[in-house]
């Protein structure tokens, strides 16, 4: 999703992988586990005894995390062949990422033999981010990121041929650091933004010339708060430097279509006053919290007169639907909204008549909707657009707003929903306020049949983001052998629009833990698995509701994954040296200044609340050289947690037939928030996941069937 997406920057405790593109891209070669003394500089409070432990800890699972593994590789490679975003069409070229580098083949042959434009070889352990081409194909910029540097490095290639019939995959133009968003505005103009730490304040142009490359500074932001980043819009003639905190927005237009290439202002910043931009016809069609009870509506503004009090109301949703995003195809707005159920709709508005808007239903198994960028030569009256959920692959489809016709891109249409035998089925749960949480849940037998099911409940609850549901294999390997797949769209996500997020920010943070435990609550009270059986996985600032209702309702769930886990809130929030203690203010408060915000965060950091008790079985997976989480935080949590079950079990003897609870700690090496880019090293900890689950909730390991020999 283009739009709202860029209102939820990086510099949050969230990040977004696309796992099967990265198999698709992955060399090959086997990359052994890893262990590695932990750098003196985090290990503040931790002793060498945990870093000891650590391998043992890890060793009790090894021989399950082979045979994971292997099961997940199968699993990869079924999925292997899916629709995904990664090929770019020029003018007279398709261009398409392999693991040596970056090819294209020219479509004006009938047969062509693909010719490789940039050699990865040189460029030792990193991945491609992003792919952009010029407007007449006359430059290629991409970026590439390191699992060991938080910063991309972005490379420009020449693709003009001159006298010569084939490109020079070693001829690299120039190569920019700390490179995070760029776009062509013309054929030798780049402009893009930097990464510094975890902000990115500064957009800087990169001119062209036969006689070389010139960089001169365009913009930049002064408050810590704010991330900066350039887009263009879907038609190409406007490029916007969108500069967006958590609660404000601010955005300045280059008209690509003029020479002098200068930024203007659209809107100058207000508080609480969100927008992005598109473009149409001389209008730009603005996104914006301007609707009633401050959620998105479309306006739209002439771009000779881009202030607020120009914008005239285009299309506000009903009470209830979310908007997820919004692009201008052709002469037709298109919104993509979520129901009060959870099911997204497209709503298409025609600019040039918007009181005939109408609205298309997208199947109910729907739960993630990745909009394609359009080639340079692709007409813009199609929305090409993949729908997919957790355990079904990415589909494409393709809208034609002006037709009102929704097209299937599968084989004969036939449905995910019974290619895998699977159900999707949507819950509300009522929590403590008597507020009704969203729970998704896939199964692949009815739900009277569920109650011996092993459960995985997933949560995150943070920065407005909705749940990431996006197809993943392993969920789908587990739903195949028999789990249920729970995912609680608890308040501070985005899933019900601006106001699900705004009750549960700041002091209303502890109304995310209420959620969580309300879902759990509801689903065994529907006979779905039971505690015994029930794990829990988050990743990020997600691990806050996950570690509050660990240290208030342990008895709810036998297992615990959590990855980059955000677990001192109190601590990280009161020391503004940190990254990104400044900036999310705004999210979790300011305990330094503020007693209400100190007494609120004291009352569910889960660091600061660990008790003597009994425990779930914890996974902790961490990167050493993660800026967004600092791992002295996640050391702390590990040590306090292992002492609360000790002193626990020293005054209440376990009985023998009573299972282990057993706390364990990954640290891995590298910058990465989430999992690695490598996908032989995401293969690892995902099996290391898995084989945790099935060890702590005491199941057999699946058996792939096997034809009996005659």
């Amino acid at each position: 999703m283009a739009i709202i997406s860029s209102l939820f920057r990086p510099f949050t405790r969230f990040v977004k992988l696309s796992r099967l593109r990265v198999w698709k891209l992955s060399v090959c070669r086997r990359i052994r586990w890893v262990s590695f003394p932990v750098p003196r500089c985090y290990t503040s409070g931790a002793s060498e005894s945990s870093v000891d432990h650590l391998n043992i800890g890890l060793e009790k699972y090894k021989n399950l995390q082979k045979y994971f593994n292997r099961r997940l590789r199968a699993t990869y490679s079924r999925f292997s062949n899916i629709p995904n975003d990664s090929v770019v069409y020029g003018h007279h070229h398709v261009y398409f990422i392999e693991s040596d580098g970056i090819y294209r083949m020219d479509r004006r042959q009938s047969d062509p033999e693909p010719e490789q434009v940039l050699d990865l070889g040189q460029f030792v352990s990193e991945t491609v981010q992003k792919v952009r081409l010029s407007p007449q194909e006359k430059y290629l910029a991409v970026t590439l990121k390191s699992n060991h540097r938080e910063e991309p490095r972005c490379v420009v290639v020449r693709l003009e041929e001159g006298n010569s019939p084939h490109l020079n995959p070693l001829d690299v133009k120039l190569t920019l650091d700390n490179v995070i968003s760029f776009e062509w505005a013309t054929d030798e103009v780049l402009f893009y933004t930097t990464l510094e730490g975890l902000r990115c304040s500064r957009v800087f142009r990169l001119d062209l010339t036969s006689s070389g490359a010139r960089i001169s500074s365009v913009f930049e932001e002064t408050r810590p708060d704010v991330f900066v980043e350039v887009s263009l819009s879907r038609d190409r003639h406007i490029l916007t430097i969108n500069c967006n905190s958590k609660t404000s927005s601010e955005v300045l237009l280059v008209d690509t279509t003029v020479s002098t290439l200068e930024p203007f202002m659209v809107q100058p910043r207000l508080l609480d006053l969100l927008y992005h931009v598109e473009h149409w016809r001389g209008w730009l069609i603005i996104l914006t919290n301007t609707g009633p009870e401050q959620e998105y509506q479309v306006v739209q503004a002439p771009l000779s007169e881009t202030s607020m009090a120009s914008w005239v109301p285009l299309f506000a949703p009903g009470f209830g639907f979310a908007v997820k995003d919004m692009e201008v195809v052709g002469d037709h707005c298109v919104v993509i909204a979520r129901v009060p159920t959870g099911e997204f709709i497209l709503t298409v508005v025609p600019l040039t008549n918007p009181k005939e808007a109408h609205t298309i239903q997208l199947p109910s198994w729907a739960c993630a909707i990745e909009t394609k960028r359009p080639g340079l030569t692709d007409e813009n009256n199609v929305l090409d657009f993949l729908i997919s959920s957790p355990v079904h692959p990415p589909m494409p489809y393709h809208l034609y707003p002006k037709d009102g016709l929704l097209l299937s891109g599968t084989e004969e249409g036939i449905s995910p929903e019974k290619q895998s035998n699977c159900i999707t089925t949507r819950l509300e749960a009522c929590s403590q306020d008597k507020t009704l949480v969203p729970v998704t849940m896939f199964h692949a037998v009815p739900v009277k049949c569920l109650k011996t099911a092993p459960l995985l409940v997933h949560v995150y609850g943070a920065y407005g983001r909705d749940l990431n549901m996006e197809f993943c294999p392993e969920k789908r390997l587990l739903l195949e052998h028999g789990w249920a797949l729970a995912y609680c769209h608890i308040r501070g996500g985005g899933e019900r629009g601006l106001s699900w997020h705004r009750q549960a920010r700041m002091e209303g943070k502890q109304r995310g833990v209420e959620d969580l435990l309300a879902c759990l609550s509801h689903l065994f009270s529907l006979g779905v698995s039971s505690p015994s059986l029930t794990a829990i996985t988050s990743c990020s600032a997600g691990a806050v509701p996950v570690g509050a209702l660990c240290n208030t309702h342990p008895h709810l769930m036998r297992a615990v994954t959590l990855q980059s886990p955000f677990l001192d809130v109190l601590g990280t929030m009161k020391d503004p040296s940190l990254p990104l203690t400044v900036e999310e203010r705004e999210e979790w408060g300011d305990p330094v200044v503020n007693a209400k915000h100190r007494l609120t965060i004291a009352s569910y950091c889960p660091l600061h609340n660990i008790t003597p008790q009994r425990y779930p079985s914890v996974l902790l997976t961490a990167y050493s050289e993660d800026a967004r989480v600092p791992l002295a935080g996640v050391l702390k949590y590990y040590e306090q947690l292992k002492k609360a079950i000790h002193a626990h079990f020293t005054i209440h003897p376990a009985s023998e037939c009573e299972p282990t609870h057993n706390v364990v700690l990954n640290i891995q090496p590298g910058t990465n928030h989430l999992r690695p880019d490598d996908f032989e090293l995401m293969l690892e900890e995902v099996a290391l996941q898995l084989a945790f689950l099935y060890a702590e909730l005491g199941l057999d390991p699946p058996r792939p069937s096997r034809r009996r020999k005659r």
